[in-house]
């Protein structure tokens, strides 16, 4: 019985590699299409540019991707000047909001200063009306 085990077993290796020898190929297949794809709508989004900078050069693979990453880079740049603006502006805005609180509360303070004052007079508390 062992040697129809040890048979079994072999012939199972053998099936299994058979198997990953007829599937290897088609998965590679479908990686290079998937690859090829995404590559092409790469140039149909950045091929316009390219083509007016460069009317005679022929796209390949290296420079669609090599556009893509400067493309990329360009923008994460714009992305982080944008940040960097909108944080100065939020600082900017909350530091006049505090100026502002500020420049409110100073007018009341010197017109109950003045009030006061005006209080001292004989003459004009009598004139001042609280309600």
């Amino acid at each position: 019985m062992a040697p129809t085990i040890t048979a079994a077993i072999t012939n199972s290796q053998d099936l299994l590699s058979l198997n990953h020898k007829i599937r290897k190929p088609l998965v590679e297949k479908l990686r290079r299409e998937r690859i090829n794809s995404s590559i092409e709508q790469l140039k149909s989004l950045l091929g316009p540019d390219f083509l007016k900078q460069q009317p005679d050069s022929k796209l390949e693979k290296a420079d669609i991707l090599e556009m893509t990453v400067c493309f990329l880079t360009q923008l994460q740049q714009q992305n982080q000047q944008h940040r960097k603006l909108i944080n100065h502006f939020n600082k900017l805005q909350s530091s006049s909001d505090l100026n502002l609180g500020e420049a409110d509360f100073s007018p009341l303070s010197s017109t109950v200063q003045t009030s006061s004052t005006k209080d001292k007079s004989p003459a004009c508390s009598a004139l001042w009306r609280p309600w």
